[in-house]
């Protein structure tokens, strides 16, 4: 068996990175922030009209399910594992070494090429596949692809969800840390069923839009109007978060534009960590009210303060 020079067996040990678009050194936050980009980009529902969205969405979510684990990572930097996880045939058996052994690689013109000594096809394809010389392993049942709905505030609370399987069977599906919109899971032997067991479920995430909320990395966004006098005065407020409404305390003097920030009320991170609640204050003033603008206007006549000072203006 010949193989160009240059390329690596494995079909070039770079194969996921180059999904992503990062370097093979790249950090974890690196890896993160190309895949969320990429997932917002090839995700099914942006791509209806385009009949490959979902395969490159896949592939996508496969190269980051293993490049996110940094254990399979390792391995496949190392050259134990493929790009699918599963373990790699290993070169140079019965001691073979580049260049000499009964059974081995060497290079040679047009490449580099593979040998094996007598008996060593039949022990390699025997370990790889069980049993005698030439017998396959039985093949597993076919994947089954579900998608899950899940609702913005059960995924920042990583409330389990239940997913009813096409065999009848229902779990109570626990999400990862991390979880983002387009994430697939696998769910070990509960695809269709084979003559060498049965295949996985594969389970993409997608986190529902919330009528208010917005998700900011693990922070959660909220505009939360007030009260004229809750501005000027200071107050406390009920505020609703993803895990139900809490008290706010507004500062006395707030201006539209302010941020507050309950913590711990965010998403979840890879390590476990929790983003927060990041509260914009919006001063609702009321369009027609006479008494108000009475008001304003004898205030305004003894103001001497400019608002834009800071500005140059």
């Amino acid at each position: 068996m010949d193989v160009k020079q240059g390329q690596d067996d494995r079909g070039s040990m770079a194969d996921l990175y180059s999904t992503l678009g990062v370097h093979k050194g790249a950090s974890e936050a690196e890896v993160k922030k190309a895949y969320r980009k990429l997932a917002k980009e090839l995700h099914p529902d942006r791509n209806k009209d385009d009949p490959n969205a979902a395969e490159r969405f896949a592939r996508v979510t496969a190269a980051y399910d293993l490049l996110s684990d940094k254990e399979k990572r390792a391995q496949y930097d190392r050259g134990e594992i493929d790009d699918q996880g599963n373990p790699r045939m290993p070169f140079g058996f019965n001691g073979g070494h580049p260049g000499g052994g009964a059974g081995g690689f060497r290079g040679g013109p047009g490449g580099m090429q593979f040998e094996f000594g007598e008996g060593d096809v039949g022990d390699i394809f025997s370990s790889i596949f069980g049993g005698g010389r030439g017998q396959r392993r039985p093949a597993k049942g076919a994947d089954v692809a579900y998608r899950l709905n899940i609702p913005f505030e059960d995924a920042a609370a990583l409330k389990p969800q239940r997913i009813t399987l096409a065999n009848g069977k229902t779990i109570d599906l626990k999400l990862p840390h991390g979880v983002e919109d387009g994430r697939q899971m696998r769910l070990a032997g509960q695809g269709e069923a084979g003559p060498g067991g049965n295949g996985d479920a594969l389970v993409t995430l997608h986190i529902q839009p919330h009528r208010f909320f917005t998700r900011d990395g693990d922070h959660v966004r909220l505009d939360l109007p007030i009260g004229l006098d809750e501005a000027v005065l200071g107050a406390k407020v009920k505020v609703p978060t993803v895990e139900g409404p809490v008290m706010l305390t507004v500062p006395a003097g707030s201006s539209s534009g302010k941020v507050l920030r309950l913590k711990g009320r965010g998403f979840h991170n890879l390590r476990g960590e929790r983003g927060d609640q990041l509260v914009t204050l919006m001063v609702d003033i009321p369009a027609d009210d006479a008494e108000l603008k009475s008001f304003t206007e004898r205030w305004k006549e003894g103001r001497k303060r400019n608002p834009r000072a800071g500005l140059g203006v």
